[in-house]
């Protein structure tokens, strides 16, 4: 059998040195349809098969690659680095003026055959309002970015065809087998079709508009009734104006969420309450037990911490906003509660050992 130093993986698979994972990819999906010993009855087909599959194991995967580049350029020390490519995140979602905008998605798609339904996210955006019109009530137009269903395959992922067919290249298991042994040394390894993405079922003629997923990226605008009497951390909820559904899968939800901000504490305020509330357990199991004066120090700099960060957040005298503070100061003290009955018999049991040390010292 041939070294791995003998084998071209590139030229195998038929992508440049320099390809990409997703070039890679599809480049291993092409071949693989046309090879698979189901459909291919080539004498050579399920050898060709196993040895693309070898290819994409390798090429597929950013460290395999690394050394397998490493060692057909016969750098040394090849295998001795573990490091990872960075990997790219999203920013997140923000909003402004009349209009809020929502989350924005990948700005590039990827062909896939996968067959995946999943029923679609909710779009969650914070729409800000003043005090009075969250007591009148009002209404408010949303710009946002979701995931619709595409026009061209209407939802399904597929332009003719009405259901999804089992995988070619793994038979429906979602997962191949590929013989490594004779290139690094741990035989038989079991990897995720590339083909289905593990889910054994693939669409049959993926649209090009959508990529077979069924569903596209666009704006879409909504007119959100706020009713009155509404308050800071309420939810108006549009049924099916969420992100559509994978392969014809419902869509989720619009959900406004309404932001009053006389009625909203920040961060730093929220915490200072908790500080504040967390102090709370300490005197009651002090005057309790006449230790009172042992966590006063510990007990004035939680409160004067706390005070500090409520009053520089500035003082508000909405309701809502001293409700929501007793529920900072309530979740304080629960959390305290605990550690303070905890420290409270400690000192209790260490004060009464040191009375008996004394006393027996004294007979």
């Amino acid at each position: 059998m041939a070294s791995m130093n003998d084998k071209d993986y590139y030229a195998i698979l038929g992508v440049s040195k320099d390809a990409s994972t997703e070039e890679i990819r599809k480049a291993f999906q092409q071949k693989a349809r046309k090879l698979h010993p189901d459909v291919n009855k080539e004498p050579d087909a399920e050898e060709r098969f196993k040895e693309v599959s070898e290819a994409y194991a390798v090429l597929s995967d950013d460290e395999k690659r690394r050394r397998y580049d490493a060692m057909r350029s016969g750098a040394p020390f090849a295998g001795g680095y573990s490091g990872q490519a960075p990997r790219g995140g999203y920013g997140d979602p923000f909003t402004g003026g009349p209009y809020a905008w929502g989350p924005f998605g990948a700005s590039t798609r990827r062909q896939s055959r996968a067959y995946r339904p999943r029923q679609g996210a909710d779009v969650v955006i914070d729409v800000t309002v003043g005090a009075e019109k969250a007591a009148t009530g009002m209404r408010r137009g949303v710009t946002y970015q979701r995931y619709a269903a595409c026009d061209h395959c209407h939802g399904t992922g597929s332009v003719e065809a009405e259901h999804s067919e089992t995988c070619p290249t793994c038979g429906g298991r979602g997962r191949i087998s590929v013989d490594l042994g004779s290139i690094f040394g741990i035989g038989v390894m079991e990897m995720e079709c590339p083909e289905c993405e593990g889910t054994g079922r693939v669409v049959a003629d993926p649209c090009d508009v959508c990529g077979g997923t069924g569903r596209t990226l666009t704006a879409s605008e909504v007119v959100v009734d706020i009713p009155a009497g509404s308050h800071d951390g309420d939810e108006v909820r549009v049924p099916g104006m969420g992100n559509a559904g994978t392969n014809g899968e419902a869509a989720g939800d619009f959900v406004c969420r309404v932001c009053v901000p006389e009625e909203r504490l920040t961060p730093s305020q929220a915490n200072g309450f908790a500080l504040i509330g967390f102090a709370v357990p300490f005197v009651v199991f002090g005057l309790l037990t006449s230790s009172l004066g042992s966590f006063s120090l510990f007990i004035a700099a939680l409160v004067v911490a706390g005070l500090v960060m409520v009053v520089r957040g500035g003082v508000k005298l909405s309701r809502r906003w001293w409700r929501n503070a007793g529920m900072a100061l309530g979740n304080g003290a629960s959390q305290g509660l605990t550690i303070a009955l905890f420290v409270t018999v400690m000192f209790s049991c260490t004060a009464g050992l040191g009375r008996v040390g004394y006393m027996g010292r004294g007979f």
